[in-house]
């Protein structure tokens, strides 16, 4: 959900990430100014707004409190290109180089997805109007259609349209043609471009932008249609997208992505805590601090070859999470702490907050279960009793067990519902009642028998 900028007040940031995540005001706040302050930037005048950089934000806090979520429901709520990273996976091939740039990269393909959206929904009328005229001509072929000129082309109107035309027009946009077949060529989009070897690119870009870049450029040289057998309604559908697409300018959809990525962008840096150095021996330390030092560049502010263009990273916006068990932020390399000036300490769930996450969120897990199952004609009721025991199973199952927070939720819910999961589609429509007794029964025995629940639970 998008919408003007200046509707989102930091406080009406918090009450709609409110509705998904429960507790944490503090993060909230913190990611909620940090937006508010982007937004600020804009509306500075130069060459002040050049000077004004974006304040990153470290989040300390257990696995599944909220982190993750808090970041994503973030970007998806201001409709910032946003992409999510464990920085833990750049140890896995030891010394790393450049291929933290990747991450931008990754952010940039978010934006065009983004623009290309919302530009091809920009002309999705006129491009209907253009695919019901190409539908028109599979159900009419032109040399069927004997008052067509010849000097008309495929998917315009003719200059003298028939009657048949006309007739078969009203009833298509009454839907009566919807179930008709027709064949379709459309463009094939799955297909890449040839294999290729070492290539020369622009200078400072590294060898994967220049692949990408190279395949972009063959691909469009070996695209090719292909014809598919659809109804008519799928068709006009087919065809709108490609026409929406074919109508939208590509230079624009770059230059808009670039200019959003470098003004808007959003990067959560997840596991942070991964790459910071215990100890000062061992190879692997000294991967983790490589790596801290390829991530400097980006989070300070570089630029970054991408097949779009150059991308400048000095006012993207980074957000690093980790739980920090181990360790703790000051393991950092002090360059990179440098550059995360807010910081942020994430509570550890208590039982009532199980409660609450069972309950409160528009998509808590209670509605998704039954949703699901209501698709059978099951209509599930969940006792207060039967909520309060999921939570506290999951909350016992935290203490004795790993702490993963309200991910253990999932574990509960799945081994409560298990049954009723596989037989819902047997049953029959009916109401199904969920009761303290009925969690009992299967998630009871679990909790005292440590062997069985660390593996079950």
């Amino acid at each position: 959900m998008s919408a003007d900028p200046r509707a989102f007040t930091p406080r009406r940031v918090v009450e709609e990430l409110d509705r998904y995540i429960i507790g944490q005001h503090a993060a909230k706040r913190a990611v909620a100014i940090a937006m508010r302050n982007r937004w600020r930037r804009q509306m500075v005048e130069e060459p002040m707004r050049e000077e004004i950089s974006p304040k990153n934000i470290i989040m300390v806090g257990p696995t599944g409190v909220g982190k993750t979520e808090i970041a994503r429901r973030l970007a998806r709520l201001t409709g910032a290109p946003f992409v999510k990273v464990e920085v833990s996976k750049f140890t896995e091939v030891g010394y790393v180089g450049r291929d933290v740039d990747s991450v931008v990269r990754d952010l940039v393909e978010s934006a065009v997805q983004i623009v290309q959206g919302e530009m091809e929904r920009a002309v999705r009328g006129k491009a209907k109007e253009r695919a019901e005229e190409r539908v028109l001509d599979l159900l009419l072929p032109p040399a069927q259609d004997a008052a067509r000129s010849y000097t008309d082309r495929p998917g315009e109107p003719p200059s003298g349209t028939s009657a048949t035309r006309e007739k078969l027009r009203e009833l298509l946009l009454k839907g009566k043609l919807d179930e008709r077949e027709v064949e379709v060529e459309v463009a094939d989009r799955s297909g890449g471009g040839p294999m290729l070897g070492s290539f020369g690119g622009a200078p400072g870009m590294d060898i994967g932008a220049q692949m990408q870049q190279l395949k972009d450029v063959f691909g469009q040289f070996g695209r090719k249609s292909k014809k598919r057998t659809v109804t008519v309604g799928e068709a006009l559908e087919l065809l709108a997208d490609e026409e929406a697409a074919a109508m939208v300018d590509r230079d624009a959809v770059s230059k808009e992505a670039v200019s959003r990525t470098e003004q808007l962008g959003v990067v959560f840096l997840d596991e942070i805590d991964k790459i910071c150095s215990r100890e000062k021996v061992g190879s692997g330390d000294i991967s983790r601090e490589g790596v801290q030092r390829d991530l400097l560049p980006l989070v300070e502010g570089s630029t970054v070859s991408t097949r779009y263009g150059p991308v400048r990273t000095d006012h993207v916006l980074f957000v690093a999470a980790g739980a920090f068990h181990l360790s703790k932020v000051s393991d950092l390399i002090p360059e990179l702490q440098g550059r995360f000036p807010i910081r942020v300490e994430l509570e550890s769930l208590r039982a009532d907050d199980f409660v609450r996450i069972l309950r409160e969120p528009d998509n808590s897990l209670l509605k998704q279960y039954a949703a699901l199952l209501e698709t059978e004609g099951v209509r599930l009721v969940f006792d207060d009793g039967a909520v309060e025991a999921m939570a506290d199973t999951a909350w016992k199952a935290n203490a004795t067990l790993e702490n993963i927070g309200a991910r253990r939720l999932h574990t509960v819910l799945e081994r409560v519902l298990e049954e009723l999961s596989f037989e819902a589609s047997e049953v029959g429509a009916q109401e199904i009642r969920i009761t303290a007794d009925y969690v009992t029964q299967r998630v009871g025995d679990l909790l005292e028998d440590q062997d069985l629940s660390r593996h079950i639970l």
